[in-house]
């Protein structure tokens, strides 16, 4: 961190992450940033100041700089607002090739700083030109000094930091109330390692990070010594059992350096031994490393796809285990395909979405061409439900004996009973009489049907497509649902709640026979996922394939979520929910986007869902580490609250991150197939409703907002809006979409009659 004294600019290190964390939102940290961003830029120079790039100076400019730093501050400035996003994914999907220590928004909100490893070979502007490279941005050419310091924002436009920024050794650090009488660009909060910071390509920290998740999470105050005493005696397998080594790599917990040293010592005195833990971390994640680059070009064809794919290491058993199976390129298809398979398996669980309290109810199709590796997903969804087929198969073997004695005693007075059996996995192949006693029948539990292919759906349901659509939708909504006959034998059933989720797999076409209807919100309610473009793609040395290995990881996630019964609300979920379609509805309203704005209802309370079932994914894993399969089942069942105090701290940013690309996904995807005929249909004279006018795609770039001076007049928005939304604009439609504007805050009247844009 920069100070003055004297006159002179100084510095002093910074050592802990609260220490860091405090600085950022210390003071009127947090105050100037917004006046920043509302418009007092002079107000930059107030901001705290920090320091990530220093070297030695040979003219000794920089009094007291004696060693090299071990990380690289890097500007990236003057970024396209449409563009911002983009840039973010991509340097945290390159952050372990990268070294990325640290990822901030820029003051004004226009660009990014970061901090990563340094490479000590380069040249400072060499390590610069290396990164820009990778990530494929360029840097700031006027911050490439080594005295260049970044103007620290908040907390909250802080996107990464790993705790490695503060390692530094002993001899760097200083004692309290001690200050670095280095001049700016100086820093003695890091020094030269004597021992190498990775092991075969992958840093210490990556390394500790992973364990840490594999063992439930970072140490606690209480348990703190004796989770590093465990970790130092496996992590001494790949630092050849020294203490010198372990002291400069293990991360230490505001502990000192005497009291490290003794874990330490105490750790290596055991009997030595490898690590089979360390082993298999050190495999995955070189596993995941050496596949990342075979498939970022694939997975660059789907935004959405890559977002996901960039936070693979970060999922949790279970859904990791189902997008290996299939390949990173088939990450948003496949995690679309369980979601609906863990909703039902978790048939307890009532999510709280906007005040609504609603089951994990989902509908899923995932869209493909034909070889585009749909197929891959089939086995992956049976080990998921296995265990509920398994029952099916013993209650189906029930039916067939009472129908063999039906047979038997087809002429006698006395006939047998017919079973009402809790079938669950209901295929698609079947009529909707016998499809709806088959749902009355699961005693409260959500039942589940997957079909490889769509045409299934639509050649059986052809003559009654509107029945199959109201009970798919009552089902999303898990309503009451009513079917009466007048005759005795005719199948009549009543369903307090339709609990029934459904996966569907299907080329585009077979998805337009599936929904053929527009307007009656069934299209709304399919959370749809999109394989990418394989047409070109050579065929693959070692395809992806389910092993038994990831089918047992998988089913002892499915066999723990149906222990979960009762409520829940996730506030940072719901948090993250609103902000989403808060940022959708300006965009839209920016554009008079209607389709797009009416689309986002529904995406964002599927996305939520998804992210439960995600987020419940990471509950049953965390339960595992810590009690094994058998004492996870036990904490479940003795202690019936235990899943909702562990589901609250499952919403951490990474996960909360999966949102994001989960419901972009589900708009982008929407509207991919459905735009056209939404507008189609609302347009068309046979409906009455508020849409009207003709529309084209846009992107938010692209709006009429955007397309306006700062000031305007009403004829200039009227020409904007006729060269956007084409010759059916009227001078009611402008009217309303300018009182629209002025009601959000987006543009104010002058006395003169004109418009100013106010954001």
């Amino acid at each position: 961190m920069i100070y003055y004294k004297d006159g002179a600019k100084m510095m002093m290190p910074i050592l802990t992450k609260e220490e860091y964390m405090a600085i950022r939102n210390g003071g009127e940290q947090r105050e100037r940033v917004k006046r920043i961003r509302s418009g007092e830029e002079s107000l930059k120079t107030k901001l705290v100041q920090m320091n990530y790039s220093c070297l030695p100076n040979e003219d000794g400019t920089l009094k007291g700089s004696t060693r090299m730093s071990s990380t690289v501050g890097m500007d990236i400035d003057h970024i396209p607002a449409e563009e911002m996003q983009a840039v973010k994914e991509r340097i945290l999907g390159k952050a372990q090739e990268l070294g990325l220590l640290m990822l901030e928004e820029s003051a004004r909100g226009a660009g990014y700083h970061l901090a990563f490893k340094r490479r000590p070979e380069l040249s400072q502007e060499d390590n610069l030109r290396w990164a820009s490279e990778l990530l494929g941005v360029e840097y700031d050419a006027g911050a490439k000094d080594i005295t260049r310091v970044f103007f620290t924002t908040t907390a909250a436009q802080l996107f990464y930091l790993d705790d490695a920024v503060f390692q530094i050794k002993e001899q760097g650090a200083r004692s309290e109330g001690q200050e670095d009488s280095a001049a700016a660009g100086g820093d003695t909060s890091n020094s030269e390692p004597k021992y190498p910071a990775e092991f075969k390509g992958i840093p210490y920290t990556s390394i500790i990070a992973e364990y840490w998740r594999r063992t439930g999470g970072e140490p606690s105050e209480g348990e703190r010594n004796k989770r590093l005493h465990q970790l130092t005696v496996n992590l001494r397998a790949i630092c050849d059992n020294n203490e010198e080594w372990l002291l400069e790599v293990m991360p230490r917990y505001r502990l000192s350096e005497q009291e490290m040293k003794s874990i330490i010592h105490s750790a290596c005195k055991e009997p030595t031994k490898g690590s089979r833990l360390m082993d298999q971390i050190v495999d995955a994640l070189n596993g995941t490393n050496a596949s990342d680059n075979d498939d970022d070009e694939v997975a660059e064809a789907n935004s959405s796809l890559f977002t996901l794919h960039s936070s693979l290491k970060r999922l949790p058993q279970g859904v990791k285990d189902s997008i290996d199976a299939v390949g990173p390129h088939l990450a948003m298809p496949v995690v679309t395909a369980i979601c609906p398979c863990i909703g039902a398996l978790a048939t307890g669980v009532v999510l709280d979405v906007h005040g609504r309290k609603k089951g994990l109810n989902l509908i899923s199709y995932i869209a493909g061409d034909f070889a585009s590796g749909k197929g891959d997903i089939d086995p992956v969804v049976d080990a998921w439900m296995g265990e509920v087929q398994a029952l099916d198969k013993m209650y189906q073997m029930q039916e067939d004996e009472w129908r063999s004695k039906k047979r038997a005693a087809k002429n006698k007075k006395e006939q047998p009973e017919e079973p009402k059996l809790p079938v669950r996995c209901l295929t698609l192949n079947n009529t909707v009489a016998n499809l709806a006693e088959r749902l009355a029948n699961t005693e409260g539990k959500h039942a589940f049907s997957f079909t490889p292919e769509a045409d299934t759906v639509a050649q059986k349901w052809k003559s009654t497509m509107s029945d199959f659509s109201v009970m798919l939708r009552q089902s999303y909504d898990g309503s009451k649902y009513d079917r009466e006959a007048r005759s005795a034998d005719a199948v009549n059933v009543h369903i307090e709640h339709l609990l029934w989720n459904v996966c569907m797999c299907g080329t585009p076409d077979a998805l337009y026979r599936v929904v053929t209807n527009y307007t009656d919100g069934f299209q709304s309610r399919i959370a749809i996922a999109r394989t990418p473009d394989n047409t070109f793609a050579p065929l693959e040395d070692k395809p992806y394939v389910l092993t038994s290995r990831q089918t047992e990881r998988i089913q002892q996630i499915a066999h723990l979520l149906p222990l979960m019964q009762g409520e829940v609300v996730l506030p940072k979920l719901e948090q993250k929910g609103r902000e989403w379609v808060e940022r959708i509805r300006i965009e839209t309203m920016m554009n008079d986007d209607k389709v797009r704005a009416r689309q986002r209802m529904r995406v964002c309370v599927t996305a939520q869902r998804m992210t439960c079932c995600i987020m419940l994914c990471r509950v049953c894993e965390g339960l595992i580490q810590k009690h094994g399969m058998n004492g996870a089942e036990a904490q479940l069942k003795q202690n019936p609250n235990l899943w909702k105090e562990l589901l609250q701290k499952a919403q951490t940013p990474q996960l909360l991150s999966v949102y994001d690309a989960i419901a972009d996904s589900l708009l982008e995807n929407a509207l991919h197939f459905f735009r056209d005929r939404i507008e189609n249909a609302f347009n068309s004279r046979d409906y009455t409703g508020c849409m009207s006018g003709e529309r084209l795609k846009r992107g938010k770039n692209d709006s009429i907002y955007e397309r306006l001076d700062v000031q305007f007049t009403f004829e200039q928005a009227m020409q904007h809006s006729v060269a956007v939304k084409g010759a059916g604009v009227n001078h009611n439609t402008v009217r309303q979409m300018l009182k629209n504007w002025r009601k959000q805050g987006l543009v104010m009247l002058e006395e003169d009659g004109k418009y100013r844009k106010v954001k």
